[in-house]
């Protein structure tokens, strides 16, 4: 049984044969807006892909308080805040404001011609 996107998700290309250390194109360059960002599925996984400061950045869509989407959260100075009960986020490395100790997966990103493109890591056997 597959993912059914939610409002807002946006499949990401995955072509046959790439493995899951490959780059996967999510957007284009200019499709999120400064200190915005969006949900896409990148090989089955949900992540949030924020634009701020200038720079991509990849984290972790789900908010591991209680599952909201970080990707529709509101974001201030590198910062994202969950949206369900603000729980704030760093873009850029996925720690919890509130408790450094904790943090959220966060994923490379890279800038391609005009396309905005995501790696998820090998899985662990």
């Amino acid at each position: 049984m597959g993912l059914a996107p939610a409002a807002g998700v946006l499949f990401s290309r995955f072509l046959p044969g790439n493995t899951m250390s490959e780059f996967v194109t999510v957007a284009k360059v200019g499709s999120i807006p400064e200190d915005r960002g969006g949900t896409y599925v990148v090989n089955g996984r949900l992540v949030a892909v924020f634009f701020s400061g200038g720079e991509y950045f990849a984290i972790d869509d789900l908010c591991p308080h209680m599952g909201a989407s970080l990707g529709a959260g509101e974001v201030c100075e590198g910062v994202v805040t969950c949206p369900w009960h603000a729980w704030r986020f760093s873009v850029c490395d996925g720690t919890w404001r509130d408790n450094p100790k904790l943090k959220i997966d966060r994923f490379e990103v890279r800038v391609v011609d005009d396309e905005i493109q995501v790696r998820m890591p090998e899985k662990k056997a």
